[in-house]
């Protein structure tokens, strides 16, 4: 297979009943939308028992039943987040560590040095984290008021960049941190996916290899009923998907909530 082969989403995840949790970021077809994707999914109850919901350009998971509720510790969490020019989206609690790091002027490398792979033994979920930076286009300035450290909902861009993360185990007892980082030019109509596992089992093998290239089109309801209807329907719960004007700034978004 060609190293440069792009795949639809849908054979991407074509008989894996369990990728986990998964990030998508690239450019749309056309080359005027950087775009995000992030979804979740779970095997347990306590795990399945989660909505997404979005304040303020930010999206959180949340319990669906809060009587139901076990261990909110790796499954309650900030999972999109903006930073004056900075879109971050993540599978856990890091995406506040990026978020603030960010603030106090640390790279998102820098940002996740702090942090290792989830303390889910015998897992050792992994963290999975991107960024998308966006550049000053035509329109400069931003929205949002003049406060440097607050977050910018819809700042006038005109070019992107975007890199991934993970970070894992380095053997199967969770001995030590592996850190593997990759920095992305935009492709038009390429996207990068990394998901947490590689499929189910017990315990959860992780994911491998560099982020996977998928197809992104130009519709942003074709890229969320793609995802949505190639996850496996057992074990899926949410997702989200944003596609950012790199000439405007504006975004448009949909978030789809098995839960409801």
């Amino acid at each position: 297979m060609s190293i440069y082969k792009v795949r639809k989403f849908g054979d991407a995840v074509e008989g894996n009943r369990y990728p986990g949790r998964g990030i998508v970021v690239g450019q749309s077809c056309d080359g005027t939308k950087a775009v995000i994707a992030y979804f979740i999914m779970g095997r347990s109850v306590n795990s399945r028992n989660r909505v997404f919901v979005e304040r303020d350009g930010a999206i959180f998971t949340e319990p669906f039943d809060v009587s139901k509720l076990e261990d909110p510790s790796l499954i309650i969490y900030a999972a999109v987040r903006t930073y004056k020019d900075h879109l971050i989206v993540t599978n856990g609690d890091q995406t506040d560590t990026i978020y603030d790091g960010l603030a106090e002027g640390k790279s998102f490398y820098e940002a996740l040095e702090s942090r290792c792979f989830e303390p889910d033994a015998p897992n050792f979920t992994p963290r999975i984290s991107a960024e998308a930076v966006f550049e000053a286009g035509a329109k400069d300035g931003c929205t949002g008021g003049s406060d440097d450290s607050a977050p910018v909902a819809a700042p006038a861009h005109g070019s992107f960049k975007y890199r991934m993360s993970i970070l894992k185990s380095a053997d199967a007892e969770g001995s030590a941190c592996n850190r593997f980082g990759y920095d992305y030019s935009p492709v038009a109509g390429v996207g990068h996916f990394i998901h947490t596992y590689e499929h189910d089992g017990n315990p959860l093998p992780t994911f491998q290899g560099e982020p996977e290239r998928v197809e992104i089109p130009d519709d942003i309801d074709a890229f969320t009923d793609e995802i949505w209807n190639s996850l496996d329907e057992e074990n899926k719960i949410s997702l989200y998907v944003r596609y950012t004007d790199l000439v405007s700034g504006e975004y448009e978004s949909r978030l789809i909530n098995k839960n409801s």
